[in-house]
């Protein structure tokens, strides 16, 4: 081997040398600059006003089909009661603490929650109302039912279903709650507009609980002589005071008898209707809603425009459309891929 061939095979096996070690290096950090480039994913906490009732549980259910559907974390955490503001605060405090990346939250009440709220958005947590309204302006989107809208839809209906006359009672649900309050006023603008219905009662409260609803239930067919023929029409706000007042109604062997307009779905209220023994439900969408609170954050936390109020709709049921495949689909929506009940 000459000069010139030894310089260009030491040359070139220095080369192989130097290209062995860079792949070696190479093995050794692009594993670790992959992950620092990748971006995070962003942790959302939801936080219904109770996690009992069966609208929850569909609310739970759309927001765990937009956190897979658009790659973010959520964690869905509220009271057990929904009369417990004191633990939805706790909730609301605890996360904020923790720094997740937004909040999306149902307020137990419009008052309430406010400072909590402004806790959060000090902290650069943005948050989303959903459901039920809050006092000001210091949130990112109201996601929720036009519940003014939905309680007319009730009167109107239950107005129908009275021929224009006779003598109406509210079981109204819980003091501070934006959204059945609304619900109840919309309901007395629609009747107040039928002069031959008389408003008996407007004034009283169910309670949080269905136990609570049924003694007020009770006790206000007893106060209006509802045996005695002193109640033709009935409209209750919220699923726990419907289906109280549907349990009073039946212990009073009234079901059927009086006429009665109620607010959410759940399977013992829609079997009711299919019976006979109420005469419609107004019903939301929370598996929208829990969709769209999650997918309006996840859009804010993209840098997207989002808008400041977005109505999910509210439609009444009744034996006449019951079967209707798109009530159905309301009604009784298939949670199994989302909660796996």
């Amino acid at each position: 081997m000459g000069m010139a061939e030894t310089f260009r095979s030491a040359r070139y096996g220095s080369l192989r040398i130097a290209l062995a070690v860079a792949s070696i290096v190479a093995l050794i950090v692009l594993p670790g600059s992959c992950k620092k480039s990748r971006p995070s994913t962003s942790r959302i906490a939801v936080i219904p006003k109770g996690t009992t009732h069966e609208f929850w549980k569909s609310v739970h259910a759309g927001a765990v089909k937009a956190s897979r559907e658009l790659d973010v974390d959520v964690v869905w955490k509220g009271p057990l009661r929904e009369d417990d503001l004191k633990a939805q605060i706790d909730v609301m405090q605890s996360f904020t603490a923790q720094g997740v990346s937004g909040i999306v939250v149902a307020p137990l009440s419009d008052k309430g929650l406010v400072g909590a709220v402004n806790q959060a958005t000090r902290a650069k947590i943005p948050v989303v109302i959903f459901d039920s309204d809050l006092q000001g302006h210091d949130y990112t989107s109201f996601v929720a039912t036009d519940n003014f809208a939905a309680g007319k839809l009730a009167g109107e209906e239950l107005a129908k279903l009275l021929g224009d006359k006779g003598n109406v009672i509210v079981l109204r649900y819980n003091e501070g709650s934006a959204s059945t309050a609304n619900r109840e006023n919309g309901f007395l603008d629609a009747i107040k507009k039928h002069s031959n219905i008389k408003i008996k009662s407007d004034n009283q409260y169910g309670g949080a609980t269905t136990e609570s609803a049924h003694q007020a239930s009770e006790n206000l067919l007893a106060a209006m002589q509802a045996s005695q023929g002193g109640v033709d029409g009935i409209f209750c706000p919220n699923e726990s005071t419907t289906f109280g007042m549907l349990l009073a109604l039946e212990k009073e062997g009234l079901a059927g008898k009086v006429k009665f307009v109620g607010f959410d779905a759940s399977a013992k209220l829609v079997e009711a209707v299919r019976q006979g023994h109420m005469d419609g439900l107004v019903l939301q969408n929370p598996f929208q809603m829990g969709y769209l609170a999650v997918a309006t954050l996840s859009r804010h936390l993209r840098g997207e425009t989002v808008e400041a109020r977005i109505d999910t709709g509210a439609t009444f049921v009744g034996k006449h459309n019951l079967e209707r495949p798109e009530i159905r689909d309301l009604i009784a929506p298939d949670l199994t891929p989302w909660l796996g009940e």
